[in-house]
């Protein structure tokens, strides 16, 4: 057998191998659901009282301490009213400051997508507990800007926000947004095939 039939032959051989490991690896993430449920978004950052904290120096703290120690007689408090009582059962207020329902793309989609405040500068993207889409490979969520969800999905991926990997094709799930990520500009939610480079599902935030 000649040399030229032989690489002929391995680069056949590469190609089929190829076209077979395609195709196993499609048919297994099209008919493989990756489900997730998770609870609503624990915020880090404390929106209850809006005043910002005094910053105490160590100088201050030591000066303090000094002048409490001090002290012959303890400092007398009183109190002209009845303390409020604490609510133990008190949780923190989270409000949805925008949200949009998902339709089909290149594969179909369903649920919405809200962004979740607590009155601070941190947000996060929700899923709902009802989103569903098709599997595939190399899934990420993106907040897009300068496109609507039925608009020309060759721009979803012009500019963008990447939230991270998909964590699952069904299912409620959540996505912090970077600080400062302006959603006026950035409000269209899409599932993007990075591999491909197609929209699965997209929701326009309003």
């Amino acid at each position: 057998m000649s040399q030229e039939i032989k690489m002929a032959l391995g680069v056949a051989g590469l190609a089929i191998a190829a076209i077979l490991a395609f195709g196993v690896f499609g048919i297994q993430t099209a008919f493989t659901d990756d489900e997730v449920n998770e609870e609503l978004p624990v915020f880090t950052a404390d929106g209850a009282s809006g005043f910002p904290s005094d910053d105490v120096t160590p100088a201050v703290a030591e000066q303090m301490t000094e002048d409490m120690v001090g002290e012959e007689q303890p400092m007398e408090v009183t109190v002209s009213e009845d303390m409020p009582e604490m609510d133990e059962g008190a949780v923190e207020e989270i409000i949805t400051l925008a949200q949009g329902s998902f339709i089909d793309r290149s594969h179909p989609g369903t649920g919405t997508a809200e962004v979740l405040g607590n009155g601070t500068t941190q947000r996060f993207l929700r899923l709902s507990d009802d989103f569903e889409t098709d599997n595939g490979p190399d899934l990420n969520l993106y907040l897009s800007a300068g496109v609507t969800a039925d608009g020309d999905a060759g721009q979803f991926d012009d500019d963008f926000i990447d939230l991270g990997d998909l964590k699952g094709n069904i299912g409620a799930q959540n996505y912090e947004i970077p600080e400062g990520v302006d959603l006026a500009t950035y409000d269209t939610v899409v599932v993007w095939c990075v591999r491909f480079g197609v929209a699965f599902t997209a929701a326009d935030l309003n």
